[in-house]
C-alpha cells in the first residue's frame, strides 16, 4: 500500500518547490504566448487603451485623462508599499524562526517540520514578494512615463503634426500604458501564488494542489471570465420605442 510522504522530507519539499516554479513560470509563458492570438484581458484592454489615446488626442482638456493615469499609478504604488510591509514582516519572522516554528506547530493540521525546511518556506515566500515589489515599482515608473507622454501629446489644433504622427503617438502611449498594466498584473499574480504558498506551511501535498488551483483560477479569469466576454461583446439595449412595438 502507498504511504503518505513525510511532510518534513527534503525530497517532497523540493518537489513542491519545483512544481511551484513550473506552474508559475509555465503559466506566465503560456499566457503570454496564447494572448498573442487569443482574446484575453490583456489584449482586449490594450485595444481599449488605444481607443482611449485616440480620443484623448481629439480633446482640448485632458485633466480627466491625467487623473485616470494618476489613479492607476496610485493603485500600483499602494501594492508596492504593502509589499514592503510584508517583506519587513517576513524578515522579522526569519530572524525569530525558532519561536515561529514552535508557534506554528501548536496550530492544528500543521505538519511537523524541522527548522531548515521552515526557513526554506520563508525564503521562498520572501523571494515571491521581492519579485512582486520589483514588478510593482517598475509598473509605477511606466505610469510615470505615460504621464510624460500625456503632457507632450500634440494639441488638437496643432498644424505641424500629421495624422500619421498622431496615430503613431496614440499607439505609443497605449503600448506604454499596456506595459505598465502588464507589470501590475504580474505583481498581482505574485500575490495569488504567495497566498497559495501559505498552504505549504500546512502540508507540501496541499501546497501542490493549491498551486494547481491557482493556475486554474488565473486561466479562467484571464481567458474565460464574464468581464472579458462583456468587454469583447456587449449587445446594445433595445430602445423603449422598439419594446413597445413588440408588445403591440
Amino acid at each position: 500500500m502507498l504511504s503518505i510522504p513525510d511532510a518534513g522530507s527534503v525530497w517532497i519539499n523540493l518537489l513542491a518547490v519545483s512544481w511551484f516554479l513550473l506552474c508559475w513560470v509555465g503559466y506566465t509563458l503560456y499566457a503570454l504566448r496564447k494572448g498573442r492570438d487569443t482574446a484575453c484581458l490583456a489584449s482586449v484592454l490594450h485595444l481599449y487603451r488605444r481607443d482611449w489615446m485616440n480620443r484623448l488626442l481629439m480633446r482640448e482638456q485632458r485633466m480627466a485623462d491625467a487623473s485616470v493615469i494618476g489613479n492607476l499609478e496610485r493603485n500600483t504604488s499602494f501594492f508596492a508599499s504593502s509589499t514592503l510591509l510584508i517583506l519587513a514582516g517576513l524578515i522579522t519572522v526569519i530572524g525569530a524562526s525558532d519561536k515561529a516554528v514552535v508557534l506554528l506547530h501548536e496550530l492544528p493540521f500543521v505538519a511537523q517540520v524541522g527548522r531548515e525546511i521552515f526557513e526554506l518556506k520563508l525564503l521562498v515566500l520572501t523571494a515571491i514578494f521581492v519579485y512582486a515589489f520589483f514588478t510593482f515599482s517598475w509598473g509605477m515608473r511606466q505610469y510615470n512615463f505615460a504621464s510624460v507622454l500625456l503632457g507632450s501629446a500634440p494639441l488638437l489644433g496643432e498644424k505641424n503634426v500629421t495624422e500619421t504622427e498622431r496615430n503613431a503617438y496614440a499607439e505609443r502611449m497605449a503600448r506604454v500604458l499596456s506595459m505598465a498594466g502588464n507589470e501590475f498584473n504580474l505583481g498581482l499574480r505574485s500575490y495569488y501564488f504567495a497566498l497559495g504558498t501559505l498552504t505549504w506551511f500546512i502540508n507540501p501535498l496541499l501546497f501542490i494542489l493549491t498551486v494547481a488551483g491557482v493556475v486554474v483560477v488565473l486561466y479562467r479569469r484571464e481567458f474565460h471570465s464574464d468581464v472579458l466576454h462583456i468587454m469583447m461583446f456587449s449587445p446594445a439595449p433595445i430602445p423603449p420605442s422598439a419594446q413597445m412595438e413588440k408588445t403591440e
